[in-house]
């Protein structure tokens, strides 16, 4: 049927040429390696080729008229020796780490381990249970050739406005979407998501997980599933459950169709583990590959994996092999699909060498100097589980990173807590003292409030408690400390004041986002205040739980909110400044680019800042152009209203209110009144006011 020839090492995966395929996989510890072809329907292995050629670790072979569409997997053999760190097991199927396609799901079943089920111990014996009926198959797969996208003219850093989504969440409650293609990739770009997204000021959209994973053994036999997608089984594949009528191109035309709406599309991407887990967890493709390569191992004792993830495993990015995985598959991901960034889930753990976080590491080095991935938008979540994985501020220059010292503070001081405001006065601009230092712009903060991981904005104001019993482990997951209010009610509530109070505060925590120095996130559906019901953990909640539901509106003052601040975020360089705020003057105007105030009329002093009992602060800022973009941002947590006098050298003009969120919805409503030096403007109980400059004002 076929011809076998030695084929060639490189590139890896199985690559179609017209005439035939080209087979080559790493597995340098490895003592043989069988090519297994199966039928259509992936159930019948129908052909088996030992591969020939291993060259440099590279298992490699030719089939000459093999078509694209073709399903396969691998087979190796070697030692099954766990103390020397190998876990080979020819009764496995392995799932080529190269494969651009896979041919569906995975089916939980104990002839996945390489162990006997049952038998765990020190050195569990090898299970010779066949694999293959359960594990998906790869899928050859034609050259993508030149596909239709409009011109990518990506938004400088400045501009970003990132809008973190799901898939599945954000369309499959929206009634303007076609039934049929409701959660999947061809949603994404309906012109009902497009508009929306348009209409709130979004300029990327952070998609979480769409590599191919897997629901774990774990959440299945609990009838849930892996809703994020935190659990990687593949790195080049889409995940199938997304796709939609029109299979992968869907996905293809999304980004092309929100690239022609000026949106940028950045993947959220889980290079730090896979879905293999630990020594007791299946074997599944790396791990029956090369177990001691692709895996960082416990040095003491090789049977064991180190895990600074908090999963089981952790890939073993500083070995060159494991690195050349990586950018492959991410320059796979611009190249065939056309995305413009990613955002890397607990990026330390990329950055280890081998165990220790290393600023000079090979992930970091390489990214840096590779002509595709250097120009698109890098964003780390500076954190991982293990020693000294706490990494805000330390990813060198073009990365941005989730910072969480902006997250902490603005929730912290909103809900009232004293002390609050050295840490929210370096949130409002841009956090200098974190970025700063390695020569970054205040861009690289991705401000945040809220994320997929934890509460919801609606939830963050709704409950004091986490309530993740429906995760079926006792309430005892996701994190206990939210810095969360309630308002007297825990949950939803009748109560007019209770929810007024709740509305009011949404407003403050985005209004405190949009208007600070740095690279804004929304989490998706909190401009419509969405609620998990006050799971703050909802990774395995793949139900109306997690996604959007677009006709039940709980605030509807939040959407229109939210597309004010968007429009006064783009239309003034105040708040996207290039350079951070130092309280420098500037020659042509003799100011200083940002002043802070206190309440009674006057700059603050070295005595304030640490005052435990002050809630109320006045920023200053946009004094390096004309009075049109000169700001005045003031913030009251107190419960009680504040009346905020400007200090009598303040510069002269006239400044009007502009936002209010004390207002129903948003806007001030006293925008005509005008204030000056040595004037006062009452800011109510937990509100945040914002005054304009002008030498002029003109209504409307």
């Amino acid at each position: 049927m076929y011809t076998l020839d030695d084929g060639v090492p490189s590139p890896l995966g199985a690559t179609f040429d017209g005439h035939g395929v080209n087979f080559a996989v790493f597995a340098e510890h490895a003592t043989g390696v069988d090519l297994c072809l199966f039928d259509p329907s992936g159930r019948q292995e129908v052909a088996t080729f030992a591969l020939p050629r291993q060259s440099e670790g590279v298992w490699h072979c030719y089939l000459r008229d093999a078509q694209p569409g073709l399903l396969y997997g691998y087979r190796a053999y070697g030692p099954y020796e766990p103390g020397a760190g190998h876990r080979y097991n020819p009764s496995k199927l392995l799932i080529d780490p190269y494969a651009r396609q896979l041919s569906g799901p995975l089916s939980w079943n104990d002839a996945l381990y390489g162990y006997i089920v049952g038998k765990e111990g020190l050195d569990p014996p090898r299970s010779r249970s066949d694999s293959a009926p359960f594990l998906p198959k790869g899928v050859v797969e034609a050259p993508f050739g030149d596909w239709e996208d409009a011109p990518r003219r990506r938004s400088h850093w400045r501009d970003t406005v990132i809008y973190e989504a799901h898939v599945k969440g954000l369309t499959a409650l929206h009634p303007d979407i076609p039934g049929p293609i409701r959660g999947t990739y061809d949603a994404l770009g309906h012109p009902a998501v497009v508009e929306h997204l348009k209409k709130i000021g979004v300029t990327a959209v952070e998609l979480l997980p769409i590599q191919a994973f897997v629901d774990d053994h774990f959440l299945v036999r609990k009838g849930l599933r892996n809703y994020w997608g935190y659990s990687t089984l593949n790195y080049f594949t889409p995940e199938r459950r997304y796709l939609g009528q029109t299979g992968v191109p869907g996905l293809r035309q999304a980004i092309a169709t929100l690239h022609s709406a000026g949106i940028e599309v950045i993947l959220d991407v889980v290079y730090n583990h896979t879905a293999e887990g630990n020594e007791y967890g299946p074997t599944l493709s790396f791990k029956g590959l090369d177990n001691a390569v692709y895996y960082k191992l416990a040095p003491e004792n090789r049977r064991h994996y180190w895990d600074a993830t908090g999963t089981g495993n952790t890939l073993n990015v500083a070995h060159p092999q494991v690195l050349r995985l990586v950018m492959d598959s991410l320059r796979h991901w611009v190249e065939a699909y056309h995305v413009d960034g990613f955002r890397f889930d607990l990026a330390p753990a990329l950055a280890r060498q081998p165990y220790d976080f290393d600023d000079d590491a090979g992930f970091l080095a390489a990214i840096g100097q590779d002509p595709v991935l250097r120009n698109t938008k890098l964003i780390a979540e500076p954190w991982d589980l293990g020693h000294d994985g706490y990494r805000v501020g330390h990813f060198p220059r073009g990365w941005s990173e989730w910072n969480d010292q902006f997250r902490d503070p603005v929730r912290g001081f909103w809900r009232g807590d004293g002390g609050r405001l050295p840490a929210l006065a370096r949130a409002l601009t841009g956090s200098r003292e974190i970025f700063g230092p390695s020569g970054r712009h205040p861009w690289a903060t991705v401000n945040f409030v809220t994320s997929h991981d934890g509460f919801t904005l609606n939830d963050l104001v709704s409950y004091q408690e986490k309530h993740n019993y429906r995760n079926g482990e006792h309430n005892r997951d996701g994190h206990s400390h939210n810095l969360s209010m309630n308002f007297g009610v825990e949950g939803p509530t009748e109560d007019i004041i209770v929810k007024l109070a709740r509305s009011r505060q949404r407003k403050n925590l985005l209004a405190t986002l949009f208007l600070s120095i740095g690279t804004p996130m929304l989490l998706m559906g909190d401009e419509r205040a969405r609620t998990q019901h006050g799971n703050n953990n909802a990774y395995c909640q793949d139900n109306e739980a997690s996604w959007v539901n677009w006709e039940d509106e709980t605030d509807p003052t939040i959407g229109p909110f939210v597309e004010m601040l968007a429009e006064l975020r783009r239309g003034n360089q105040a708040f996207r400044r290039l350079d951070f705020l130092e309280g420098t003057h500037h020659a042509d105007t003799g100011l200083a680019d940002v002043y802070w105030i206190a309440p009674e009329g006057r700059l603050m002093s070295a005595d304030d800042w640490p005052d435990h009992d002050r809630r109320t602060l006045g920023c200053q800022f946009g004094n390096d152009g004309n009075g049109e973009s000169r700001f005045l941002m003031i913030l009251n947590a107190d419960d009680r209203a504040v009346e905020f006098r400007l200090p009598l050298d303040f510069p002269s003009g006239e400044w009007h209110a502009v936002i209010d969120t004390a207002t129903q919805d948003g806007r001030a409503a006293d925008s005509h009144i005008a204030v000056g030096p040595g004037g006062h403007r009452l800011v109510a109980g937990r509100s945040l006011v914002l005054l304009r400059h002008t030498a002029q004002y003109l209504p409307g």
